[in-house]
């Protein structure tokens, strides 16, 4: 796999690039596309579409996703988000914009494709950044999870005043680095149907993330 990271990144993460666990991840990838040619996803010029889409120097907010939607042409590189084509929207989709108009009285919006939330500063992760067709979790345990750890602890060590919007005891546990005296950690219940009344509804993470955002003096995200 082509390894083209956004400028702003390569200062604080390619050095990921050049250990072994990577090399392994990388091998075991490209082992996969050869077995799975047309049904390994995200497409691999967007599996680091979430730094393209917004930079280091950028981030607000962190969105933390597990891995990308095992279903052809949902994944595009940007957790929870879909391609603007895709119908129905997965289900946790459904819910997040459930919340969205309960919170802000945003309406669901006409299509699943989050990109407008990255480029405002929004950082729409997943720990695993890879899946294969129609089996959630196919690329876990690889690497990805430590390569995306350390994305989040650069996060926290180099910058400060970012909200960290957790969805499910998985998110939570991701950002154990981070110092929440120096950032917002909102944390809930996964906003799946199996979870979602269980407290991600009522939650109020997008006003929240808001309200603290400028307490800091930055400009909200137009959600």
């Amino acid at each position: 796999m082509e390894l083209k990271l956004n400028q702003s990144w390569q200062a604080h993460i390619s050095d990921e690039f050049k250990k072994p666990y990577f090399k392994q991840l990388m091998q075991f990838i490209e082992r996969e596309r050869q077995a799975h040619p047309t049904a390994i996803f995200p497409l691999e010029n967007q599996v680091f579409r979430a730094f393209d889409a917004c930079s280091f120097d950028e981030v607000k907010v962190v969105i933390l996703g597990q891995d990308p939607y095992p279903t052809r042409g949902h994944a595009h590189g940007l957790s929870f988000s879909v391609e603007p084509d895709v119908r129905p929207l997965p289900k946790s989709l459904i819910n997040i914009f459930k919340e969205l108009q309960s919170d802000v009285g945003i309406a669901p919006p006409e299509n699943g494709n989050l990109i407008h939330w990255a480029n405002q500063g929004v950082l729409l992760l997943n720990s695993v950044l890879t899946v294969r067709k129609g089996e959630a979790n196919s690329h876990a345990k690889q690497g990805w999870e430590t390569f995306t750890d350390e994305v989040i602890d650069q996060l926290a060590s180099k910058k400060s005043g970012i909200v960290y919007i957790l969805w499910g005891a998985k998110a939570l546990e991701k950002a154990k680095s981070v110092d929440p005296t120096k950032n917002l950690i909102l944390s809930s219940p996964h906003p799946s149907p199996l979870s979602s009344y269980r407290g991600f509804f009522g939650s109020k993470p997008f006003s929240s993330a808001n309200s603290y955002l400028a307490e800091q003096g930055s400009e909200g995200i137009r959600w």
